[in-house]
């Protein structure tokens, strides 16, 4: 099986572009580079992949949660990208640090250490952004208290 993704990206003006989705029901999106050459008046490319890997992990720990009946309050999600200069002297999306916050506390939930151990590979975009970024992820419950954390993937591994 395999899911085909189509959108369109259309200049509006200097670096700000709009970005339509094949899908009607997905409104379009204003994307703008940051200062000094865009006017930051949407999220940048950065901006879409930090939030598509944390998005992604979030739904896949809700579904990793939810095939042994666990049904948890509302997931939270914090993630921070950095870049840097490669060798060739190009910026480059070095690292994403991904952190889940679990509501409640382990006792909370079901069979909570095969949900952690098995979540990440159901992710579609951290496991393929891991070909190229490191991604750090870590779950923690609502105390705080670190349930899980994996480090992987970026041109080391």
């Amino acid at each position: 099986m395999s899911d085909i993704v189509h959108i369109s990206v259309e200049q509006t003006a200097g670096y700000e572009f709009r970005v339509r989705f094949e899908e009607p029901a997905i409104a379009d999106l204003k994307t703008d580079l940051s200062a000094p050459l865009g006017q930051g008046a949407g999220p940048n490319p950065e901006h879409l992949l930090t939030a598509a890997v944390a998005n992604c992990l979030s739904a896949s720990l809700m579904f990793a949660l939810s095939k042994f009946r666990n049904l948890p309050g509302p997931l939270r999600a914090t993630a921070t990208s950095r870049t840097g200069r490669n060798a060739d002297k190009r910026v480059r999306v070095e690292d994403i640090d991904v952190r889940i916050e679990l509501p409640g506390q382990p006792d909370d939930y079901q069979s909570l250490d095969r949900v952690l151990a098995q979540f990440e590979a159901f992710c579609t975009v951290t496991e393929s952004v891991r070909q190229g970024v490191s991604v750090n992820i870590s779950v923690v419950d609502g105390q705080g208290t670190t349930l899980h954390h994996s480090r992987s993937g970026g041109p080391q591994d």
